[in-house]
């Protein structure tokens, strides 16, 4: 079963209270999505430290439900 966007994104803004994300599907098949999150919760972080938190707020879902998400993390500017 596949994921919906809106899932996806909630439960990231669940894990990373106040991230901003955007969330769009690569290839129309509800697996493949390419995420963008901006969060402050990312300052001071590694990019594998950012995407670490991301993966840890889908709670298990990556190889699963969700086949694969390409991630774009940065702070706010």
């Amino acid at each position: 079963m596949a994921m919906k966007p809106g899932d996806i994104e909630d439960l990231i803004k669940a894990g990373i209270p106040g991230a901003r994300v955007v969330i769009r599907d690569l290839a129309g098949d509800g697996d493949h999505y390419a995420a963008e999150v901006v969060a402050e919760a990312f300052r001071g972080k590694t990019r594998v430290q950012q995407h670490q938190m991301v993966y840890d707020a889908l709670k298990g879902s990556m190889g699963g439900v969700l086949h694969a998400l390409a991630l774009q993390t940065s702070v706010p500017e």
